[in-house]
């Protein structure tokens, strides 16, 4: 039984824990209790934890106080959905709990974790049982007990787990929305399994082989050994692409395979990595637009670089992408000096979308949104580089509020409002009542106001079979949604957009916006706009390209 341990074990269970996770991440977003295809509570904790781990393993601090503090400031940076904010907030009161420690044994861990839940109690505005914070604050009761039975760290892990596990199975009737879907709460569940994989560490179970770094080595031209007769094509091309589709990249490489050579594509559940040379890098990366969103890329003319070889001069490289990458982020996050009052910052996916609000004033669009939140420090980086005094931020999103609302204290030159805008609609809204010279309370109650004035409805598909209170979904069927709730589900896209217009006209709507997504072509989105059109004589119909992924249709109704 492990008495105590020190802080390089403490790194190497985290660590573990992140494998853990990652390994179990898509069991954890099927528990979503709607089908839609935005059930991304594993993914969000996954990414969270995966930040710290990263970080960890790179800065490899000594004490149990230290591991805990980068541990906590990485995920705090790192936090993606309310999921992911409330697992930070976990373990940072877990790391005020242990600074200055050098080792910890039972006591120190039932210490660290009820001051990790009572960090996260704090934070949120209206707990409710039967979620992550209920099997987190029992977990944490049983840990003190157990800790006056036996101050062993193991043992003390060990009750903790077994607690945690035991309430996980009870969320389901603890929550009415979880009993009606029929599983257990996806944020326990994840809480359990970081649990589980910090114990498998501290008893030498192996790392699940998925959790480890997989990624390929930095590939670098060998220039020096090239000459220009041997180089089929100019440009040797890097680039990083964060995933928002699950499209497979066989289609992807097979088209890279026809522009060029020395093709080696890295991937992960999250992002992929692709080396080629080609003469055409700028199509290889519109190409790779349609699978996610372009991170970071790297050109070089390996011609003119073996012409400077040749003629004994130093080549001009960018051989890290890394070190680029870090370079670019410095220069991002970087305070802009104020040079106007109100600054605005938006979160949306879809480049019609983004363009709205940048018409609307939006200083900065973060891509993001259902299935791809942005992180805290995502959000943080274009708050920074907002020249303003004041700077509104609208997450348009309700998991994406809590990610926000970390932001207010990490900014100290500027001032961070954080509005509850909900939807992509609601936020175009509260833009509209902007009052560029009003005063900063006037504008704030009247963009709340606004939000308060528009009804949001959305269609998307079924990512799964399920039953919600009593409807049973097929995996392909039309979803539709009324302000984040469940209207109605259709296997006739025409039928449901009837429904939607009928409720629209029920509802009074006078202004209607509809845009339509990726992969919606234009004549079928205006013949989704006659249908409302049909129903609704006497309103005022928009329809505009949104571009956005997941959901096909996205409709505000005022």
């Amino acid at each position: 039984m492990v008495q105590f341990i020190d802080g390089g074990t403490l790194a190497r269970m985290i660590v573990h824990a992140s494998a853990s996770l990652n390994t179990e991440k898509q069991r954890i977003n099927e528990l979503n209790v709607f089908p839609v295809p935005d059930g991304d509570t594993g993914t969000n904790m996954s990414l969270t934890i995966g930040t710290a781990a990263a970080e960890l393993q790179q800065k490899k601090p000594a004490s149990v106080g230290q591991v805990a503090s980068v541990n906590a400031s990485a995920m705090l940076r790192g936090a993606r959905g309310n999921s992911g904010v409330i697992l930070s907030l976990i373990f940072r009161g877990f790391s005020k709990a242990l600074k200055e420690k050098e080792t910890m044994d039972g006591i120190d861990l039932a210490e660290g974790l009820n001051a990790g839940v009572a960090a996260a109690y704090r934070a949120v505005m209206k707990p409710a049982e039967g979620t992550v914070l209920t099997v987190s604050r029992l977990a944490g009761e049983r840990a003190t007990q157990a800790a006056g039975e036996n101050t062993a760290l193991e043992y003390v892990l060990e009750s903790a787990i077994l607690q945690a596990e035991e309430t996980l199975a009870a969320t389901t009737e603890m929550n009415p929305v979880l009993k009606k879907a029929g599983v257990v709460d996806a944020g326990g569940m994840g809480f359990v399994i970081i649990l589980k994989g910090m114990l498998d560490e501290l008893r030498g179970v192996a790392m699940p082989e998925s959790g480890e770094d997989t990624a390929p080595q930095k590939e670098k031209a060998d220039f020096a050994a090239l000459g220009d007769e041997e180089i089929t094509f100019t440009y040797d091309t890097v680039f990083i692409v964060r995933r928002t589709s699950e499209r497979p990249l066989e289609e992807f490489r097979a088209y890279l395979e026809t522009i060029g050579d020395s093709l080696v594509i890295g991937e992960s559940d999250e992002e992929f990595k692709v080396h080629v040379h080609t003469d055409i890098p700028g199509e290889a990366l519109t190409e790779a637009q349609k699978y996610g969103t372009l991170e970071l890329a790297k050109i070089e003319n390996m011609r003119t670089q073996a012409e400077e070889l040749a003629a004994g001069k130093q080549a001009q490289s960018i051989d890290d992408l890394d070190a680029v990458e870090e370079e670019l982020e410095t220069m991002e996050s970087q305070n802009a000096a104020p040079e106007k009052k109100y600054g605005f910052v938006a979160v949306a996916a879809g480049e019609g979308l983004a363009k709205v609000f940048h018409d609307l004033g939006v200083d900065g669009v973060i891509s993001g949104g259902q299935t791809m939140n942005p992180s805290t420090e995502d959000i943080l980086r274009q708050i920074k580089k907002t020249p303003a005094e004041i700077v509104y931020v609208l997450p348009n999103n309700k998991n994406i509020i809590m990610a926000a609302q970390q932001c207010v204290d990490l900014v100290e030159d500027k001032k961070v409002i954080v509005l509850q805008a909900k939807t992509v609609p609601q936020g175009i809204s509260a833009m509209i009542a902007v009052d560029p010279d009003g005063e900063e309370t006037d504008n704030t109650e009247a963009m709340e106001e606004a939000m308060g004035m528009v009804t949001t409805m959305e269609i998307t598909y079924a990512a799964r079979d399920s039953e919600f209170d009593g409807t049973a979904i097929q995996e392909g069927d039309y979803l539709a949604l009324v302000d984040n709730q469940l209207f109605d589900t259709e296997k006739d896209l025409n039928a449901i957009l009837d429904k939607l217009a009928g409720e629209a006209g029920d509802r009074g709507g006078e202004f209607i916006n509809i845009f339509y997504g990726e992969g919606v072509e234009e004549a079928d989105a205006e013949a989704a706009m006659a249908r409302f059109q049909a129903i609704c004589p006497d309103a005022e119909i928009t329809l505009l390209q949104g571009g956005q992924p997941v959901y096909h249709y996205l409709i505000s109704v005022e």
